[in-house]
This record gives C-alpha cells, structure tokens and sequence, in this order.
C-alpha cells in the first residue's frame, strides 16, 4: 500500500557529475533568485504544488487498488494491514523528525544561494536517518507480535499483522533513503523528479501487491505477508533510483563535497527535527490510541476506518502538495531575507489547499457509498464506511488549513508549534472526547464524530500562531 498522506524525466544515461535534460531546467529556474524571492506567487505556489499534488495522487491510486487487493481477502484482512502500516510508521517518527530538519536547512541555503551548503545538509540527513532506520529494524522484527497486539484484535488479524510488520521492516533503511533525497530535492524547489520516480515505485507496487498476494507470474501467493514484501520492494527500487541519480551529479541537489557530519550543522537537524519526531511520535502515537478504542467495538469498525482513510486520501494528498509548496517557499523566502514574501506565500498556499481539497472531497462525498461497496463487500463494513467518510470529509476546509500553515511553520524551522497543536487538537479534543463517548456506551459513529473537534482546534491554533509572525525568528 502508499504511503499515508499523513509519503513522492530524465535520461537515464546522465553523464557523472553532469545533470540531465530535465533538471538543467530545474537549475535553470532555481538560479534566478532574484526573481523567484519577491512575491510568493499563486503560479510559483502551483508549480511546486502540482508535481506533488500528482504524485500523492498516483500514490493514493496504488493504496486505493492495494485495498481493493487485500479486501477480497477480507476485513480481517484489510484489518491486519491497517496495524502493520500504523506501527511501521510510528517506528518512522525519527526519519521524520531528521527530514524536517532537512525541509527547513535546505530551503534556507537554497534562497540564500548556498547550493554547498543544502549538499551537506543532505549528506548528513542521509548518515542520520540511515542509521536510525538500521537501528529500528531488529527491535521492529523481534517484537512484531507484540507490537501488532496493541489494538487487541482477533488472534487471526494480529497474527496477519505481526506478519506483516516483520515483513516490511528489513526495508526501514532504503525508505530512508527515499525520504531523505526526496525532502531534499522538495525543500530545493524541484517536485518533480519524486513525482516520476514516485511513479515508478508504485507501478511496481501495484504490480507486486497482486502478484504476491494471489500468487501470480509464476510468484508465490502470500496474502497479506505479499503485500508489505510489494511495498518494501517498491521503496527499494525508487530508492535506488534517486540514489544512482544522485551519486551520477543527475540531481538538482549534488553530492557536494566537505565534512557533512559538523556539529552545529547536526545539532541544527537535531534541534529542529525533535520536535518534530516528537509530533510525529505523539501523532501516531495518538492514531494507535484512536484505533485502540475503535476497535472496542469490532472488526467492521476497525476495517471501515482504514478503508475510509484511503478512500478520502483523494483529498488528503492535494492538501498535502500545498503542504509541501509551503515549506518550500516559506523557507526560501527567509532565507532569502523576505520575511513578507514568506508570509504571502503561506497565506497563499492555505487558500488554494481549501478550495482544491473542497472540490475533491465534494466528488467523494457524493460517491461515498458505490466506492465503499466496490472496496468490499461486507454490508456492514460498508455502512461504516460512508458514515466514516461523511464525517471527515467534514472538515477538509479544516485539514487544508493544517497542511497547508503547518508546512509553512515547519519550512520556517518552528516545529515546536505544530507539536504543541498534535497535542491539543488530537489529545485533548478527538481521544479525550473519544474516550467518554466509550465511556459512555455511545456507538463507534460518536467516535467517528470526535476527528471534528481535533480538527477544530489544529486549524484554529495555526491560524493564530501563523498570524502572529513569531515564526520568522524561529532560526537566526
């Protein structure tokens, strides 16, 4: 399956140290600062947005057939599969807590015109998600059934999930890899080299999940073990990928040259990232405990949460582009000393991720119950399902401001806000108002229903911290 919205053409024979057709013109466009840093404009905006716009796209496409996949097989099933990729990516919080780093350092030496810079910072981000990922990988395998038990489902599903978690882990460090140069390329300015390797990884992924999970071209028929084997293929491949690119000079960013692994450049990644890996640890953390109370009350519930997230991550992944084009700009802008044109820019970003988002999840919301029937056919499931998505889907003027500001703050380097608001909006508003509804004997669309209020308070508090400019001063 894609990854979570909550993870992305050139010549081939590129000759070493010399870039390719296509990033010439990237470099081309990244060396105009001058007339890149004044406005943060609505074109700029969409030129970095639609590449990853796309891509999440395309990824949500894969997650949305791999689904499909994995449903026939049942909701115990999608069930299992749900688990292993929340615990896979709860053990990826300190990657993402690295690449925030990485986002805000190479935004900032990309406007500022330091391109040796931004290489370094990337050289170091590589060494240290690579490392943590390598250190992740054997705790993540000996303790898979432990860790799949967590939301007390059936035997069957955890021990489908467990299975699962052990098989996608032995690929933490190529995601790594995948992350880090893809962050990097995103905080540069070009978004689409990570859409057309993205492509690639998941045409294979799509390929390999139906291959390994019935038992076609000749492979063995895994069933839901297949599909974490297809995911960790597919990341290996744009992994490979983006690195040959990369150590061939085929890149925007280069491998540079210089000691990467400096001090201050590392206490600068470290004390950015943390509070992000923090976010993303209590973020997934808070999704666990969620889904732990969810599954209170069945299967069917459970499996009409994973099922309406991918359905409604049509809309998610456009939220996500402005996200990214946020970042970007915000960064570069400070960097190059345009604090106003940073402001602009997020603002301008925070619209455009509402009207698209509304307009995506519109066609869901009118679709909602044909799909969750086409996902799987469990009348009960799909009953969940439609009131699971008319729930989020909501609030997607809410979550449009959350990608959209967030990625602003987190471009700026201020990373600790967007912690503080997981915190709040997930919390103390969805678990702690999702808790008493339990408590109380109220039924799962009660919980369902408490995502409205998290998403309430994440939306307002950005609003606010945005507004107040506190952000611009986070780095000096």
């Amino acid at each position: 399956m894609a990854l979570e919205p909550e993870a992305q053409h050139e010549d081939p024979r590129i000759a070493p140290g010399a870039p390719g057709p296509a990033v010439a013109a990237t470099l081309e466009a990244a060396a105009e600062p001058e007339q890149r840093r004044g406005t943060g404009t609505t074109r700029q905006i969409w030129e970095l947005a639609w590449p990853a716009i796309l891509g999440n796209l395309l990824q949500s496409l894969v997650g949305f057939v791999d689904i499909k996949i994995v449903g026939s097989l049942g909701a115990s099933a999608v069930a299992a599969a749900t688990t292993g990729h929340r615990i896979f990516f709860l053990l990826q919080a300190v990657l993402m807590a690295v690449t925030a780093g990485t986002t805000a350092l190479v935004a900032r030496a990309w406007g500022a015109g330091d391109r040796a810079e931004a290489a370094r910072v990337t050289r170091a981000s590589l060494w240290l998600c690579t490392g943590a990922a390598l250190f992740l990988t054997l705790p993540a395998m000996l303790f898979a059934r432990d860790l799949a038990g967590i939301f007390q489902l059936d035997d069957a599903t955890v021990e489908l999930a467990a299975r699962f978690i052990l098989w996608i882990s032995p690929f933490n460090a190529v995601f790594a890899i995948f992350l880090v140069l893809s962050t990097a390329l995103r905080a540069a300015g070009d978004t689409r080299t990570p859409l057309w390797v993205g492509a690639v990884t998941n045409v294979v992924n799509v390929g390999l999940v139906y291959a390994l999970v019935y038992g076609e071209f000749g492979l063995p028929a895994l069933g839901v073990p297949g599909a974490a084997l297809a995911n960790g293929i597919s990341f290996a491949v744009g992994s490979v990928v983006l690195g040959l690119l990369w150590l061939r000079g085929g890149l925007l960013i280069q491998v540079g040259r210089g000691k990467s692994l400096e001090g201050e450049r590392v206490r600068q990644l470290i004390r950015i990232g943390t509070p992000a890996g923090l976010e993303q640890a209590v973020w997934q953390g808070g999704f666990i405990v969620f889904l732990w109370i969810v599954a209170l009350y069945g299967t069917a519930a459970y499996a009409a949460y994973g099922i309406g997230v991918q359905i409604l991550s049509f809309s998610f992944v456009v939220g996500f582009g402005f996200s990214i084009a946020a970042s970007t700009m915000v960064g570069q802008h400070l960097g190059a000393e345009d604090p106003a044109g940073a402001s602009r820019s997020g603002w301008r970003a925070m619209f455009l991720s509402i009207g698209v988002m509304l307009v995506f999840a519109a066609g869901i919301l009118m679709a909602a119950e044909p799909i969750a029937r086409f996902m799987i056919d469990d009348e009960e499931v799909v009953r969940l399902t439609v009131v699971f998505i008319y729930v989020l889907g909501s609030v997607q003027a809410l979550m449009a401001i959350e990608f959209a500001l967030g990625g602003a703050l987190r471009g700026a380097g201020d990373t600790r806000f967007p912690l503080i608001t997981v915190l709040s909006g997930l919390f103390g508003a969805r678990i702690a108002l999702a808790g008493v509804f339990a408590w109380l004997g109220l039924s799962v669309e009660w919980i369902f229903a408490a995502l409205i209020a998290d998403y309430c308070v994440k939306a307002t508090m950005l609003t606010l911290r945005f507004r107040s400019k506190a952000w611009q001063h986070v780095i000096s």
